[in-house]
């Protein structure tokens, strides 16, 4: 057995079906090698990026590890933006890459790079394997942490030499995954004091709780809290009943953001108050006692001041929350949520909010959306409705365009008997289109995807209508992108087009009847807002529940300057008061 062969064996001891990935030089004995073991599937992306993001999907929807492989030089650079983007949104996964032999290295030889050195502050953990008889144990080893704990990317690098070396050692066996740290009782009961006495509480479950949804529910209910979802929690939550609020932030519901700027008391569970979230921290829940639920003990009082720290994974402390609750009478902070509530008015005239609406509102239950970044995502996110979790991925951290479409993909493949549906823009699709071909390679014929065409970068656009005078500086896209439907039919994965309201009702039906993968492209008007919207700097109490008429444009862009402006400096000032 070589290096190579024992890398196989291990990753199908550890229970690993599926890869993705990108041959080349460096990591060739690694491929050849994977001829002898066909219970591992592997598929070949287009891209690097292409291929971790589809990693990422394939995690984001089963909960599972996501491994991806790449060679040295520029395929292993190449995974560093999906890197990033897993350290970020907790996405359990593994990336192998291929390196020079080590009598090279450090010689700048043919595609060497220092991968380690270069992903070290957007991984978890990362190795470089320099003995073949450790391999299976670094690899072991990566796998455990890459899924315990908080959640998060590992990456081993394996010199060429390694790769083809006699390997005399045993295949480790999967290593149990260590039980999360139970919470002190004294933070759990305090914690419940805090919710008895509350009038205007508020339940707030991030990305860390989408294991959790059972008992972030049965924890709402026994104390009959108002929930709101973040964006990365989207699903935890069913959206279906009547207490949920949406999600908060920058462009969260009028009820989310008017609630956390009203409560009493927020009880925090596995998120980790992002600034898009917050907005202005000053501002941000300023009349409540924050009780934080979080295993990752780094993320307690690093953005907002948390009054009761709860350290504990978020399935244990619901549970724990939910026994001895006492039903709160919260009659008129109710009232009062709905009528926040009530201020959110479906959209009614053709735009991409419109065709987004339209298009998110065929999904089934079990049916998983993916979105790229972008306005189109923050449409999806208001406006698709959610009952169960892991049906909702993006890229909430990073904000990484080109996610959307192969963390499709790896979705589709992770679950098969559902669609994966992708909305996207048409600069975002642009910039992983080529996956169109790993849809063709691979017969995949559950993806649906959705390009919202508004011939712009729409949200860098929205920024400049209102923050910059509408000086469109490189966001117009309309003179040069492709025809999408022939792009697509190039790849032989049919398409269809609506442009207008009247067009869109059917062509969605003919899209989603389709046996195969097919692609939709919806054109929309040019200029169109993503509104409630949180200006950079204000507080959530200070958000545009709704767009500017554009025939005052420049007046509301200037009032709004203005208003970002003194909020941004009040920011400044606070920062550096902290400081």
């Amino acid at each position: 057995m070589t290096g190579a062969k024992a890398l196989w064996a291990t990753l199908a001891g550890h229970g690993i079906s599926t890869v993705f990935g990108y041959p080349g030089g460096a990591i060739m004995p690694v491929y050849d090698a994977l001829t002898f073991y066909p219970e591992v599937r592997h598929v070949l992306g287009r891209h690097e990026q292409g291929a971790i993001h589809a990693a990422e999907g394939w995690a984001k929807a089963t909960g599972e590890l996501g491994v991806c492989i790449a060679t040295s030089g520029p395929g292993a650079t190449n995974l560093v933006t999906g890197l990033a983007d897993a350290m970020l949104d907790s996405v359990p996964l593994l990336a192998i890459t291929g390196n020079v032999a080590q009598h090279l290295m450090g010689t700048d030889a043919f595609q060497e790079a220092d991968i380690t050195g270069i992903t070290m502050p957007v991984t978890k953990h990362n190795y470089v394997v320099r003995d073949v008889e450790e391999l299976p144990r670094v690899l072991a080893e990566a796998i455990r942490i890459a899924r315990s704990g908080r959640p998060g990317p590992v990456l081993v690098d394996i010199p060429k030499d390694v790769q083809l070396a006699a390997f005399a050692g045993g295949i480790p066996t999967p290593h149990a995954r260590p039980q999360a740290p139970d919470p002190s009782p004294e933070s759990i009961e305090a914690a419940r004091e805090l919710l008895r006495n509350a009038k205007k509480p508020v339940l707030v479950a991030g990305g860390g709780s989408l294991d959790a949804s059972e008992e972030i529910t049965a924890l709402a209910h026994a104390w009959g809290l108002p929930v709101i979802t973040t964006l990365m929690g989207l699903g935890v939550y069913p959206a279906s009943d009547p207490r949920w609020l949406g999600m908060p932030g920058m462009h969260g519901s009028v009820a989310a953001n008017r609630a956390i700027s009203e409560c009493d008391v927020l009880l925090a569970v596995g998120m980790r108050f992002d600034d898009r979230v917050t907005g202005r921290v000053s501002g941000f829940a300023p009349h409540a006692k924050i009780i934080h639920v979080e295993l990752d003990a780094a993320e307690i009082g690093k953005i907002v001041r948390t009054h009761l720290p709860v350290r504990s994974d978020a399935k244990t402390a619901a549970r724990l929350l939910t026994q001895g609750a006492q039903k709160l009478e919260l009659s008129e902070w109710l009232t009062q949520i709905e009528e926040w509530k009530g201020r959110t008015v479906p959209p009614q005239h053709w735009g991409a909010a419109y065709a987004v609406g339209q298009v998110t509102a065929r999904l089934r239950p079990d049916d998983i959306l993916s979105s790229d970044v972008g306005q189109h995502q923050m449409l999806a996110a208001q406006l698709a409705r959610f009952e169960k979790p892991r049906k909702w991925l993006n890229s909430g951290g990073l904000g990484t365009m080109g996610f959307g479409f192969p963390a499709a993909i790896g979705a589709a493949l992770a679950r098969p008997d559902v669609v994966s549906m992708v909305v996207a823009g048409d600069g975002g699709f642009q910039m992983t289109a080529q996956e169109l071909a790993t849809l063709k390679m691979y017969d995949i014929r559950n993806v649906k995807i959705c390009i919202v065409n508004n011939s712009y970068l729409g949200m860098v656009r929205q920024w400049q209508e209102l923050f910059h005078e509408k000086r469109y500086s490189e966001v117009w896209l309309g003179d040069s992108n492709p025809d999408f439907v022939k792009l697509a039919q190039a790849y032989d994965v049919p398409a269809y087009r609506a442009s207008s309201a009247e067009e869109l009702p059917a062509a969605i039906d003919a899209w989603l009847r389709d046996p195969k993968s097919a692609l939709l492209e919806v054109v929309v008007p040019h200029e169109h807002g993503v509104f409630p919207m949180v200006p950079a700097g204000a507080a959530l109490s200070e958000m545009m529940e709704t767009e500017p008429v554009r025939t005052e444009v420049s007046a509301a862009a200037t009032e709004v300057n203005e208003a970002a402006a003194q909020a941004l400096a009040g920011q400044e000032a606070e920062e550096m008061n902290q400081a």
